[in-house]
């Protein structure tokens, strides 16, 4: 909800059936309510004329004129916070990473219909991307970011049980090694905001695990296209991937990733498992198992996005020894996440996008 009303939302997309199957699922959140849809966009551009939506789901692929351009016109034009809309490809993840590349938001996937579980979890991946949408900062644009309230008549839906791993209680830290750990969460905006961090990083770079929240089948083409940009190594990560210097691993969509640690050797266990909350995979589970299996020798890492996600494993860490730094508010497209961690004090320092990456490493080499 913005500033005490429905977040709009206007829904492009060529197929009625999505259209339709979109507009339900939006519009049984208490928060947001359907402004239009539209088959193409040039139906859309007469709608926008119109009324202005505060956020566009845009699909990619459509006659006429595909999501693609019509995206870099509206950004050219009239900046909207816009989450792009897509199949489950592997082929169009170049071009889902281009959309973001031009000022998309964020990715969500068309939902199947027929699984309830599926549904449900559809549901909570939608609902939350649009609101996290209607909150960012979107360049070029004039209107104020809004303000987001969660209403007291709107409690939050959750789909399982909040943690994968036992917390670590009075289990002590790790003793101290010669190898630091750095440990990244970042959701809405952090795709770009990433390729800023980790194209700062020298090739000897202590090792780095992300959790970023993105679909199934687009963090392998995410961690590819950052591995031609950067110094360190960047790949999507495969159980069992050794942690070290110089290589960064991301959890790869849909899967849960865990750092562990066997004898001096770190790696990263990747697994199926619950929603933690509210996504898969989860930056506290994450964070949490830095907690066990790192303690002080682990640097915590929180950046741009909407909602808590990370902020009690951040919180954990801190207690284990950790060092943790959180994005500032000016530069994260959604300052929902690193103002979750700020608020419960497990924070040590808060800093730019820009200084981000030599705060790692000089936490690291404490």
């Amino acid at each position: 909800m913005i500033a005490g009303r429905k977040i709009r939302v206007l829904i492009i997309d060529d197929s009625a059936t999505v259209r339709q199957t979109l507009a339900s699922i939006l519009s049984e959140d208490p928060q947001i309510e359907v402004l239009g849809v539209a088959s193409d966009p040039f139906v859309a551009a007469k709608r926008i004329a119109e009324e202005i939506p505060d956020v566009i789901t845009l699909d990619v692929e459509m006659p006429r004129m595909d999501g693609i351009t019509f995206l870099r016109k509206l950004m050219a034009q009239k900046p909207i916070p816009v989450v792009m809309c897509s199949s489950l490809t592997e082929a169009g993840s170049e071009t889902l990473l281009q959309a973001l590349e031009a000022g998309a938001v964020d990715i969500i996937l068309k939902p199947k219909m027929g699984v309830a579980d599926h549904l449900l979890e559809s549901k909570i991946r939608i609902c939350d991307a649009v609101k996290a949408a209607a909150g960012a900062r979107i360049p070029g644009s004039k209107r104020p970011v809004p303000q987001f309230v969660r209403p007291d008549h709107a409690p939050e839906k959750k789909l399982t049980a909040d943690a994968m791993l036992p917390p670590p209680g009075a289990a002590k830290a790790m003793a101290r090694t010669t190898e630091s750990i750095i440990c990244i969460g970042a959701s809405t905006g952090g795709t770009e905001a990433l390729r800023v961090l980790l194209e700062a990083l020298p090739p000897d770079s202590p090792g780095v695990v992300i959790v970023q929240h993105m679909p199934e089948k687009f963090t392998a083409s995410f961690a590819k296209r950052l591995d031609s940009l950067c110094a360190v190594e960047v790949k999507e990560a495969e159980d069992g991937d050794t942690v070290r210097r110089g290589r960064v691993l991301i959890a790869p969509g849909n899967k849960h990733t865990l750092l562990e640690r066997s004898g001096a050797r770190y790696y990263v266990s990747v697994k199926d498992g619950p929603l933690v909350s509210r996504h898969r995979p989860s930056v506290d589970v994450l964070f949490r198992s830095a907690t066990r299996s790192a303690g002080s020798n682990a640097v915590g890492v929180i950046m741009t996005g909407m909602g808590d996600d990370g902020a009690r494993g951040m919180a954990e860490m801190k207690q284990a020894g950790a060092f943790t730094l959180a994005q500032d508010e000016a530069t994260s497209v959604v300052f929902g996440m690193p103002k979750e961690a700020i608020a419960l004090g497990c924070v040590d320092r808060v800093a730019p996008l820009q200084n981000l990456a030599a705060e790692m490493l000089r936490a690291a080499s404490r």
